[in-house]
């Protein structure tokens, strides 16, 4: 009997993985983690770990599996928090979920499971895990999650095939309404409830709240640029090389005071992400102004009226050398050399046609359409067909 660790989490996914574990036969243990207790940045009363851990404790006695909590949470300081904080102050967005997983879950506490001599660890992700031969050798493919509305692929994009080699994804094969159909026949106390939602570790702390915390107020102006900005009428060069092309299209606008004028003021310009609609509080024009470019040097937020603005749209994108990722390492491209892909730069967008071209410096990701709110920090992750090959850190 092989021995697996579920993380369980206190939810319905990681619920049904245990159950289906031990009906396929393995040796099951779970492990709830407790990633956060530092109760000066966050609104403690909100954060559910507590009722979480119980009902991770309430599904274990119910399935006769032995069940511990792992305090975690030093290292999530470190690995997570610290690095969300510094993210943010050099004005680039990061994606906290992303790293979570690559950093803790199947980092830290895979570790932990090892060393309790698990084959394996599980999760509830909505993914799939695929293996085939190569050169006589085993290679391991992220597969996206047969729920498509709910297909977590995207989260895991940072994951290594040693990482792959040891986890299972039970519920990856199944839809949401079928997982709850098994825990409620099951009598699991999590059966209907509802998704977590917030960070993947302080629960419900709201990000503006949370990143007051340590990074202060400070009062600045909010300028709009009109549509007609010249930035949006320049000329396209001859480009003499592939190269030279993309790094025109994935060079972002660079704007100044002068090119718009200020019509309210906000509280810090870190605390604000491109594309984002919420909490500018500047009323009276005639389309919503959304977030189109953050200058956290000069504390300015630059806004455009509407989705369709053209502040918000770009077709190229640059991700460092040290900052891209292959899962399928066997796959990764040479200097010079191209890949079509299927392309996402957020969870559930729906994928794009793009191209990858590989250069001395790093990769461009040149998409067939221009994508909105493009945003420094997050992930942008490439398929083919419905395997996640590789990501990387948009720069």
């Amino acid at each position: 009997m092989k021995r697996v660790v579920v993380g369980l989490s206190g939810g319905v996914d990681s619920s049904v993985t245990a159950y289906l574990l031990k009906e396929q036969g393995y040796e099951v243990i779970g492990l709830f983690m407790k990633n956060w207790h530092d109760d000066s940045v966050t609104i403690s009363n909100e954060c559910p770990w507590l009722e979480d851990s119980n009902d991770a404790m309430i599904v274990a006695e119910k399935l006769g599996i032995p069940f511990q909590t792992v305090d975690l949470s030093e290292e999530y300081k470190e690995r997570i928090v610290d690095y969300m904080f510094n993210e943010y102050e050099r004005g680039r967005t990061p994606n906290p979920d992303v790293l979570c997983n690559r950093e803790i879950k199947f980092d830290v506490f895979m570790k932990i499971a090892l060393s309790l001599g698990a084959d394996y660890v599980a999760t509830g992700h909505y993914c799939r895990k695929g293996e085939i031969e190569k050169d006589g050798k085993k290679v391991y493919q992220l597969l996206a999650g047969k729920d498509s509305n709910k297909d977590q692929s995207y989260f895991l994009c940072q994951l290594s095939q040693e990482q792959l080699s040891k986890t299972l994804f039970p519920i990856g094969e199944l839809t949401k309404p079928e997982v709850r159909e098994i825990a409620t026949e099951q009598g699991l106390v999590t059966a209907d409830k509802k998704d977590s939602q917030g960070l993947c570790f302080i629960g419900k702390v709201r990000l503006p709240e949370f990143l007051q915390q340590k990074l202060k107020p400070k009062e600045g102006d909010i300028v709009e640029v009109p549509s007609g900005n010249l930035h949006y009428q320049r000329n396209i060069p001859v480009f003499d090389s592939k190269e030279a092309e993309l790094a025109f299209f994935a060079e972002k606008f660079s704007y100044s005071p002068e090119d718009g004028k200020v019509v309210g003021k906000h509280q810090g310009a870190h605390y604000f992400t491109k594309g984002q609609r919420k909490g500018l509080n500047v009323g009276g024009t005639v389309e919503p102004l959304f977030v189109i470019d953050t200058d956290v040097d000069e504390n300015i937020i630059y806004t455009g009226q509407g989705k369709e603005h053209p502040g918000l749209f770009r077709r190229t994108i640059f991700v460092n050398n040290d900052e891209l990722h292959w899962i399928r390492e066997d796959l990764q491209l040479n200097e010079d050399e191209s890949m079509n892909v299927k392309a996402r730069i957020r969870y559930r967008q729906p994928l794009q046609d793009a191209v990858l071209y590989r250069v001395s410096s790093g990769m461009y990701i040149d998409f067939k359409t221009p994508q909105s709110a493009i945003t420094e920090g997050q992930f942008v992750a490439w398929y083919q067909d419905d395997e996640l090959v590789g990501s990387g850190v948009i720069s």
